[in-house]
């Protein structure tokens, strides 16, 4: 599939029922989990490489255009499932629960915990 990059021994990881659909042009980088029914669109980037610690992406999330994803050390990042990921957003060491909302535009940060059925605004930080 188009879009998967493996980083050294760190290698994503998708659905197997192939219901996940990546953009040409988009990067799913090292230590990545793609649940089914997960969209990543154009220009995205996602970003895993920490051994120990996927990045992982619950079933129907979506993750916008232009968006970046990356965790640090002790910062995973998890998107929970029938997430939305706005137009470059960025999210860096994060939660984000089920069923919720990321604005375009928003940035949340190294242990933030965003709630289930939530909705941040586009521009946030």
């Amino acid at each position: 599939m188009k879009g998967l990059y493996a980083l050294g021994s760190l290698i994503p990881q998708i659905s197997s029922n192939n219901s996940t659909w990546i953009a040409p042009n988009a990067a799913v980088i090292g230590n990545v989990v793609l649940e089914e029914d997960v969209s990543i669109w154009f220009g995205v980037v996602i970003r895993g490489d920490i051994a120990d610690q996927p990045i992982v992406i619950g079933a129907r999330s979506n993750i916008q255009e232009s968006a970046v994803l990356h965790h640090d050390a002790n910062y995973p990042l998890r998107i929970g499932r029938d997430v939305t990921v706005g137009h470059k957003a960025m999210l860096h060491g994060c939660t984000i629960d089920d069923n919720s909302l990321i604005g375009m535009n928003a940035c949340i940060l190294n242990g933030a915990k965003i709630g289930k059925n939530c909705i941040i605004g586009a521009h946030s930080l």
